[in-house]
């Protein structure tokens, strides 16, 4: 809109308004909304009025249309003509930082830099503008995987925030930077920067909304560093804390009140999003934790509110919180014996990463993943180990370490059961040692490595040895609450037992194993367990109880065959044999299938 230092004329306002009025009625008549802009270039207006209807019709062409090569000419006019002219900040950054974000879409990413560059560097004066542009840079870097850059970048952010006055922003600089580090596993930048960020949220008194916000940001990172670790028991005071935190920015009103610093015009996410955003973290914990029907709570809540949102806003976030959710409900869903539902799952992401390259590329890896997952539960190993290897093929190890050792950790245990793979089997077991410089600080994953060395050991014979890799496996369970190894690894002490002939002891492991199982619930754990209790009972005389076993064992049978014959007869059961390029979809429709049981071993 023209400022009153621009002594507007009547045709010029007369315009405005017209434009203004088609651009907002319902539906937009944007063709209608551009004639009227374009029409202010016939009077030869002044500079400063054709920089700013270069700078509205370019935004308007951007966001409303397909035509992006008019939009872009429009904004480099803009950004040109407003260059030249004193006193002339918003029009100037604006233009600057909408051009930018159309040349990132276009892949020109080379053209983006230099200009936001500029535009950082003639901003110094104008603390919101210069504030936004770092972040657009640091934004740019990260995409590129440049996170070295990126860090750099928050950091002169967080150093200017606090000369201008901004402890609210410099924190917002800070946590970001703190995200990144956390990304590049640079843990000992991230504990001194996180304990900074935690004493600037706490001291600093303003919008309680905005307070708020910054605590849920630093807890986030908290949480999901600790989830990282695989300390799900370390973890819950923060996550508690997470939990409280957002239930009072819920019940605290969006004041209208401008912050009196414009660098302080920052948020770093609505309120609707912290909200799913908690939900996924506590969905990450209970899966790791074993809470399996308390991850279900809370993923169908989640992706309640998800789609909701997604009606009203387009924001590429909410899909990739949609696929995190779906990626974690799914393994779930393997675990508690519901094959078919999985798979439907599996295909929704792939239909969701067909719609954005971007998220495919980030989640190419963890679907093959979740593929092979699904092909162990199916006894599908050929398919099993094709999905795994395509997984480490697409996955960025540099990133995704952890992501990696899971996969080279399944994949070690297709090889154990197909019995005749050992050289592969051992190579990738020298990769994974949790005695010697394992690869990762996952307690989880380290102890994961010591249950598959005991599985191996136990095909083999050698019981004494594959007692002491899962007493290993138990001792580091218990101590942060990993409900689905102990169980594994309970069950396998107990099998181990009784094959030793010692029946007492095989008990004393076989029945806390059951009861672990039932309460998470896994299925496949409710099976082989039942299995021994039957031939325990049966060994000891116990007729009853032996034929108690059997009788559960048989449920067991049927509620997981019924499952697996409902999810390979789906026609979504042949994403198993896709192992390159893009997602498919369309060939795999969803349908309603039944959702019944699953079984996993891993």
């Amino acid at each position: 809109m023209a400022t009153s230092g621009e002594a507007p004329e009547s045709w010029y306002l007369a315009l405005l308004g017209f434009a203004e009025h088609f651009r907002t009625s319902s539906p937009p008549k944007i063709r209608l909304c551009v004639h009227c802009l374009q029409a202010v270039f016939q009077f030869k207006p002044p500079q400063r009025v054709e920089a700013r209807t270069h700078l509205q019709l370019g935004s308007v062409l951007y966001h409303h249309t397909k035509n992006t090569e008019l939009a872009r000419s429009h904004l480099e006019k803009a950004w040109f003509i407003s260059q030249q002219i004193p006193q002339f900040e918003d029009v100037k950054f604006e233009a600057a930082s909408l051009l930018s974000e159309l040349y990132c879409q276009q892949n020109l990413v080379d053209s983006a830099k230099p200009l936001l560059r500029k535009a950082i560097q003639i901003s110094q004066q104008t603390p919101y503008w210069h504030c936004r542009l770092l972040f657009q840079l640091a934004q740019l870097h990260t995409l590129e995987k440049d996170l070295v850059s990126a860090c750099d970048l928050l950091g002169v952010g967080a150093e200017y925030a606090r000369v201008v006055g901004s402890e609210y922003t410099r924190a917002l600089f800070l946590l970001s930077k703190g995200m990144l580090l956390l990304m590049e596993r640079k843990l000992g930048e991230v504990h001194p920067l996180l304990t900074l960020c935690g004493t600037i949220v706490e001291n600093w008194q303003g919008n309680p909304i905005q307070k708020e916000s910054l605590r849920v940001f630093f807890l986030v990172l908290q949480v999901t560093h600790y989830l990282d670790a695989g300390q799900v028991k370390s973890v819950k005071p923060c996550l508690k804390q997470l939990q409280q935190c957002i239930q009072t920015i819920s019940t605290l009103h969006d004041d209208e009140i401008l912050p009196s610093n414009p660098a302080d015009l920052f948020h770093w996410l609505p309120k609707e999003h912290m909200c799913v955003l908690v939900y996924l973290v506590t969905v990450m914990h209970s899966m790791q934790a074993g809470y399996l029907e308390k991850a279900q709570k809370y993923t169908d809540k989640a992706l309640m509110q998800l789609e909701k949102l997604k009606m009203l806003d387009s924001s590429p976030i909410l899909s990739t919180f949609q696929v995190i959710l779906l990626e974690h409900i799914i393994m779930c869903r393997l675990v508690t014996g519901h094959k078919a539902t999985a798979l439907q799952e599996i295909s929704q992401v792939c239909q969701l990463c067909a719609q954005s390259p971007r998220l495919f590329t980030n989640h190419a890896s963890q679907l093959h993943t979740l593929l092979g997952l699904y092909c162990i539960s199916v006894n599908c190993m050929d398919n099993a180990e094709a999905q795994f290897t395509a997984a480490l093929r697409v996955s960025d190890l540099t990133t995704h370490q952890e992501l990696w050792a899971f996969i080279v950790t399944n994949l070690a245990s297709v090889y154990i059961r197909e019995g005749n793979r050992h050289q592969e089997l051992y190579s990738l077991l020298e990769r994974i040692n949790p005695d010697h410089n394992f690869p990762v600080s996952s307690h989880c994953l380290r102890a994961a490595a010591f249950y598959i060395r005991g599985l191996l050991s136990f095909f083999q014979g050698r019981y004494n040895e594959a007692k002491r890799f899962l007493r290993e496996t138990l001792k580091m369970s218990n101590a942060e609450d990993l409900n689905r190894l102990t169980a594994c690894s309970l069950v396998l002490l107990g099998h181990i037992f009784y094959v030793l002939g010692n029946h007492r002891e095989s008990n004393n492991m076989v029945v806390p194993a059951m009861q672990l199982a039932s309460k998470i619930p896994d299925m496949s754990v409710q099976l082989w367990s039942s299995a021994l209790l039957k031939d325990l009972n049966k060994a000891c005389g116990n007729t009853i109880d032996a034929h108690e076993a059997a009788q559960m064992h048989q449920n067991f049978s049927q509620q997981l065959l019924q499952d697996h014959i409902a999810a390979c007869s789906l026609p979504e059961h042949n994403l198993i044999s896709w192992t390159d390029g893009p997602p498919p979809v369309g060939q795999f429709q969803a349908q309603n299938g039944p959702t019944t049981s699953l079984a996993s071993l891993l």
